[in-house]
């Protein structure tokens, strides 16, 4: 995977790429560090998009990653070095099968599966991209979060959360959780993203960028139906627990991708959030489905 930027890049781009840049320490073992996150934890689009490149560069470049399942096992700390073991499940003559578990202070924190497929032709058909208005029309962070400062009971978590988005252009279609806590809304939801510069033509770049940024609003859905704000604003506590992807067509990560997002169910301390990553052209590119936990905090 090649990691620089096609024309340099903003600095923020370049920080992000450089984390997704694994070091080797041995044929099929990977280091990487991480970036502070909006909560005291690893972040799990990190986690899995780093997991995601190591397991990538034991497969031919021909083969391109058609699907990820993975498990996360543990909050990762940010401040100590991740290990990536890979295992080479299996080399077949269509399907390459890899499998990765990341590694802190000697324990499994994160598992991943993930299938790779040689190019063939086959049938077509897929889900109609929902209408959404065109993203330059929407806010950025830059001008939201700023504004909207008050809704959130520590003034640190809008340089947190600018910093962690200053690699992504990510644009909410309508309001985010967090400015209409305490009124429940229809459990879907639909935001525009792109890095914030061009990127090489490397398509297992593109997909493990789709990768780290399909964990960021996922879960948005869940709160929309219960008028909760998230975890920043603090009326409910959760994680990721597993998350699951498809990738169906090519995308570039750095042009306009539709991220639209829905909730069916919440039972049991675990919301299931469902979504679909259309190019901007109107092509499904990606399935992503997740659960997390969401649990509403006790009041002595």
């Amino acid at each position: 995977m090649n990691g620089t930027p096609a024309d340099g890049g903003p600095q923020p781009l370049d920080s992000l790429l450089a984390l997704l840049d694994l070091e080797r320490i041995e044929q099929d073992i990977f280091r990487g560090v991480s970036r502070p996150a909006v909560v005291p934890r690893v972040f799990g689009g990190q986690v899995a998009a780093q997991a995601l490149v190591a397991a990538g560069r034991t497969v031919p470049e021909e083969r391109a990653a058609h699907s990820l399942h993975a498990y996360f096992l543990r909050p990762g700390d940010p401040g100590a070095p991740i290990v990536y073991e890979v295992d080479r499940i299996r080399d077949g003559r269509s399907f390459t099968t890899r499998r990765v578990v990341a590694i802190q202070h000697g324990q499994p924190i994160f598992h991943l599966s993930a299938s790779f497929q040689a190019h063939e032709e086959g049938l077509e058909h897929q889900e109609p991209m929902p209408d959404a208005p065109d993203p330059e029309t929407l806010p950025s962070a830059e001008e939201l979060l700023p504004a909207h400062a008050d809704k959130f009971p520590d003034p640190r978590v809008v340089d947190r959360l600018l910093e962690v988005r200053a690699a992504i252009d990510l644009r909410y279609v309508e309001d985010p959780p967090y400015l209409t806590a305490g009124v429940a809304r229809e459990p879907r939801s639909q935001v525009w993203f792109r890095t914030r510069g061009k990127l090489a033509d490397d398509p297992m770049l593109h997909v493990c960028l789709a990768t780290y940024v399909s964990d960021m609003t996922l879960l948005d859905s869940v709160l929309l139906a219960h008028g909760r704000g998230g975890w920043a604003v603090g009326d409910v506590v959760g994680a990721s627990l597993d998350h699951a992807m498809w990738f169906h067509r090519p995308l570039r990560a750095d042009e306009w991708l539709l991220y639209d997002q829905e909730s069916p169910s919440a039972s049991g301390g675990r919301g299931l959030g469902t979504a679909r990553i259309y190019t901007r052209d109107g092509r499904l590119a990606v399935s992503v489905i997740q659960e997390g936990l969401v649990r509403v905090p006790r009041t002595v």
